[in-house]
């Protein structure tokens, strides 16, 4: 079942580009569509079950994570969730997640394991990525020494905005700054471990964090191919842009049109879904070890 558009007769929280969220009581139920965007645009056409693949891979990661670090999720089961929208539960299996609700932090913890995307582009310019300067002569898709942490402003529309750790201390303060970042790379560090003995390379990634009192817990998704980039490991070749598991193909694809970014997007052709919908399903069975049934 493709799902593009929700009426649940909850309290509307918060419609994204992809999430609709709704709140019940201290509780918010996320529900994720097949909605997809590239370039910060929503496109016409969804990717089946796209929504479903992102649920149950941060299901997958929360449940790994949880001695590590608290997280907001309460339940991906429909049968747990409010009696209100028990007529609803076709559309809502395996997408949607009960949450806590939580003070969410106002910062994007990214992680780089990999020379792509804006640090490449940003390297080509004067060897630096967000401001750190690093050694020349590194070329697209190279492997950093160690991870780099680069935190950025949430922003409600447009892009987040690049800030330095110094910046995010006056922000947040320095105890809970200090501490995202100490969370965000061990995260980083421990499922990129594991994706790539599953085959996966995750080059970088973003964390979004929450308080529910003093208490920092993790909250959005976590090291989905919406939030982070995957590559097939077995392909990685540096030197060039990688095959990816992610949207990035669908950025590909639209790039390679004469699409100006700015007017409504073209229309993906069948082939372009399908191949996306495979990547998609591809990354959530090698993460989970489970294959998709839903």
């Amino acid at each position: 079942m493709i799902v593009t558009e929700t009426d649940l007769p909850l309290k509307a929280f918060k419609k994204g580009k992809v999430r609709d969220i709704y709140a019940t009581d201290n509780m918010l139920l996320i529900v994720v569509t097949d909605r997809i965007s590239a370039f910060d645009f929503v496109l016409h056409e969804p990717i089946p079950n796209k929504g479903i693949y992102l649920t149950q891979i941060s299901k997958f990661w929360f449940d790994y994570f949880k001695d590590a670090i608290p997280n907001h999720m309460i339940s991906v089961d429909a049968s747990d969730f409010p009696d209100e929208v028990k007529n609803y539960k076709e559309n809502l299996k395996g997408r949607s997640m009960l949450v806590k609700k939580a003070e969410v932090l106002p910062i994007e913890c990214i992680v780089r394991g990999y020379l792509s995307g804006s640090a490449w582009k940003s390297y080509q310019k004067d060897k630096t990525v967000c401001g750190k300067k690093l050694p020349s002569g590194m070329r697209e898709s190279d492997k950093f020494d160690e991870p780099l942490f680069t935190p950025s402003t949430k922003a409600e529309t447009g892009h987040d905005i690049n800030i330095s750790f110094e910046e995010m201390k006056n922000m947040i303060g320095e105890h809970d700054a200090v501490k995202l970042k100490e969370l965000s790379l061990k995260i980083y560090n421990e499922g990129a471990e594991y994706a790539k003995n599953k085959g996966i390379i995750i080059a970088d990634t973003k964390f979004e964090f929450g308080k529910i009192g003093d208490q920092i817990i993790l909250v959005d998704e976590i090291l989905t191919p919406d939030s982070s980039r995957f590559w097939p490991a077995d392909l990685y070749e540096p030197g060039k842009s990688q095959p990816s598991f992610d949207k990035q193909y669908v950025r590909d694809y639209l790039s390679a049109t004469d699409w100006d970014k700015n007017s409504s997007p073209p229309s993906l052709p069948e082939d372009v879904i399908n191949e996306t919908q495979k990547k998609y399903q591809d990354a959530y069975e090698k993460i989970t070890g489970e294959k998709f049934n839903f």
